[in-house]
């Protein structure tokens, strides 16, 4: 994201591509690999293909508990995959567990939301008719797949337990796509002004791949300058961005440039190639943009902000007039979304509205790709919906997306089973309680913490007007 060089599209477009695979989730870091028939002999790695051409795999070990997992993965390439991560794989494999997984269908973008559902339960009619019925139906998603978690939980009563998941994206395909947008207009009409700069309704990844860089590129330059790092504080209050990066020790409360520092890392590490292919894929799976920002007031949207503080002393510090940003941003904004796409995004790529199932989510304190503040706006649609006593939340001590230890993994999902087995969940999905489960599995560690998210930044409900382009 560094290189001041100018790529021909195709190679930019491989660029994009890659950081995508890269930074989407670490569910997609390694393929999948069947168990070694040395290791053990009776286990069995199954796979098979679905009537849309979407395949699926299972792997069951030689001595099944009776529980099978069925695991959605996250946004990339629409491979199947059955568990988080190989590590996560070898251990349940070793406690008895049998997994399971799609890919989703191959014909479509990377934001598979149009048919993940419907392939992972159709996985589960495949595999248990090659394995038998299981004891117990578990669900798993991460990133995307916890979106996907979601409405199998909310879908899935008579053919799914419960779920878990992790580090989910399941404010939906809307909120994502309208606070994403905040940021890069903000960035776009701030930093680049006068600039005509494509937002939305790319029509090849190639077109976001080079807004990304433009964005980048200025942002780079911005943070040369103490008005140009105000100016990225507010684009990143907007993105909902952690102001704690990998590597670097959490900044002061008040440490206001330490934590825009760490703000711009996160642009640094190609954050916006991550939001620029990630709408590409959205608009090709919802048939145009579902996001807009018409109406949209920013002063009162910054005022909701946890990060407002920050940013108000990052502009006095560096001698700017805020209230005449914020104006300014308000009044340029003319975004308007295409009702089918959003109407189409409601009914695939959104969650929270009710639960059949027990439902245990855990996040990541300080997610760049997946926000924390996610959960918050999923958990209050849970409740209003009436389920809240279905639904348990929490969190883990650590920066990035999805970055969980094999043990808290597995101590959570042993604390879904816990509510499942005896239909209350007590204690069990407390942090303390988590976090002793998790230390007590003696692998790899773990940081369970009380935490409560701040509100999700993203300031309206729904377009208060008609597309035009």
């Amino acid at each position: 994201m560094h290189d001041s060089s100018r790529p021909a599209a195709r190679t930019r477009l491989r660029i994009a591509l890659a950081a995508l695979a890269t930074l989407a989730s670490t569910a997609l870091a390694t393929s999948p690999a069947p168990a070694a028939e040395a290791d053990a002999p009776a286990a069995s790695h199954l796979t098979g293909t679905l009537s849309d051409g979407a395949t699926w795999i299972a792997d069951v070990p030689a001595r099944w508990n009776g529980t099978l997992l069925l695991f959605s993965h996250g946004f990339g390439p629409t491979v199947a995959r059955d568990a988080p991560s190989d590590a996560v794989r070898t251990e349940l494999l070793a406690e008895g567990y049998a997994m399971t997984g799609s890919s989703y269908d191959p014909h479509g973008s990377m934001w598979a939301l149009n048919s993940a559902e419907r392939n992972q339960f159709a996985t589960l009619g495949a595999v248990t008719a090659r394995i038998g019925t299981p004891r117990r139906t578990l669900a798993v998603g991460q990133s995307m797949g916890g979106l996907v978690n979601a409405q199998i939980a909310r879908d899935g009563a008579g053919r799914v337990d419960g779920a878990l998941g992790l580090c989910g994206l399941v404010a939906g395909g809307t909120d994502l796509d309208n606070y994403q947008l905040d940021a890069e207009y903000t960035l776009a009409r701030l930093l680049l002004p006068g600039q005509d700069v494509g937002l939305v309704r790319f029509g090849s990844a190639d077109a976001a791949a080079a807004t990304a860089k433009r964005l980048t590129d200025a942002v780079t330059a911005a943070q040369a300058t103490p008005q140009g790092r105000a100016r990225i504080a507010l684009a990143a209050a907007f993105l909902n961005l952690p102001a704690w990066a990998p590597g670097a020790d959490r900044p002061g409360p008040a440490d206001w440039a330490g934590q825009e520092e760490q703000q711009y890392a996160w642009f640094a590490q190609g954050i916006l190639s991550f939001v620029e292919g990630g709408r590409y894929a959205v608009e090709q799976s919802a048939g145009g943009n579902n996001s807009w920002n018409q109406g949209v007031d920013y002063a009162r949207l910054l005022a909701g902000s946890v990060h407002a503080p920050q940013v108000r002393a990052l502009y006095q510090a560096a001698g700017l007039d805020l209230r005449a940003d914020l104006a300014s941003l308000t009044r340029g904004a003319s975004i308007t979304a295409d009702p089918a796409a959003v109407r189409a995004a409601q009914r695939t790529s959104s969650a929270g509205q009710g639960l059949a199932v027990p439902l245990l989510d855990v996040h990541t304190v300080a997610d760049n790709l997946v926000p924390v503040e996610q959960e918050r706006q999923f958990g209050d649609r849970v409740r209003a919906a009436g389920d809240g006593a279905l639904l348990r939340q929490a969190y883990v001590e650590r920066q990035g997306h999805c970055t969980f230890t094999t043990a808290e993994t597995v101590a959570a999902l042993h604390a879904l089973e816990h509510r499942v087995a005896g239909g209350h969940w007590d204690d069990a999905a407390t942090p303390a309680a988590l976090q002793k489960s998790a230390t007590a599995l003696g692998l790899d560690g773990a940081a369970y913490v009380p935490f409560r998210p701040a509100r999700l930044t993203v300031g309206r409900d729904r377009p208060a007007h008609p597309a035009h382009h």
